[in-house]
């Protein structure tokens, strides 16, 4: 994979959905924890899966997710989990499905702890600001950091599902709380 394409990060390539979201999302900072909720189940659902299936169906996602409410989310029951098990809008994995809404709870609570979800992140942080990286190559884009790997150790504790390191470096990179565009991108300064 090309490092740049069109003066981009080579990994959205020249797909029109992908250079959208690589261009108007992916690195701008989120502080509003609707929106961090939504990319906290959008990157839960896309484990094991890529990132592009995941973003072709976030409207199903948020059809499916009450447009990314976490409360009314965190009140759907098994009820629902069956329903949304016939829904062709979403990956259909049981699995997935339960933790979003048990995760849906985990983050109101962590809202109630943290004033936010948007504090609760900036914690893991030195000095509570992000982080941007200054990297030349996709090969030298970590896939997680000291800051995911306390985030998502202290989640697991808290019983949040499929947000191991990873998935959580990837949600930060997302979220804007670590710009990983390419030294050379057109987004790297932004």
């Amino acid at each position: 994979m090309q490092d740049i394409v069109n003066g981009r990060c080579g990994w959205c390539g020249t797909d029109e959905l992908y250079m959208k979201y690589h261009d108007e999302e992916w690195g701008v900072l989120v502080t509003d924890d609707k929106t961090l909720f939504e990319f906290l189940v959008l990157e839960s659902a896309q484990a094991g899966l890529s990132w592009i299936t995941i973003l072709r169906k976030r409207e199903g996602y948020r059809k499916a997710f009450c447009n990314f409410d976490a409360e009314r989310v965190a009140q759907m029951t098994d009820e629902d989990v069956e329903r949304l098990m016939q829904f062709d809008g979403i990956v259909k994995n049981r699995l997935k499905i339960k933790s979003t809404i048990t995760n849906a709870r985990l983050f109101l609570a962590l809202q109630k702890e943290f004033g936010s979800f948007y504090n609760y992140t900036l914690s893991f942080f030195p000095d509570r600001k992000p982080i941007i990286n200054t990297v030349q190559s996709l090969s030298e884009i970590p896939v997680s950091s000291p800051e995911s790997d306390a985030m998502s150790k202290d989640m697991k504790k808290r019983g949040f599902k499929f947000f191991r390191t990873t998935i959580c470096y990837a949600h930060l990179q997302a979220s804007g709380f670590i710009n990983d565009h390419l030294t050379g991108c057109i987004c790297h300064k932004r």
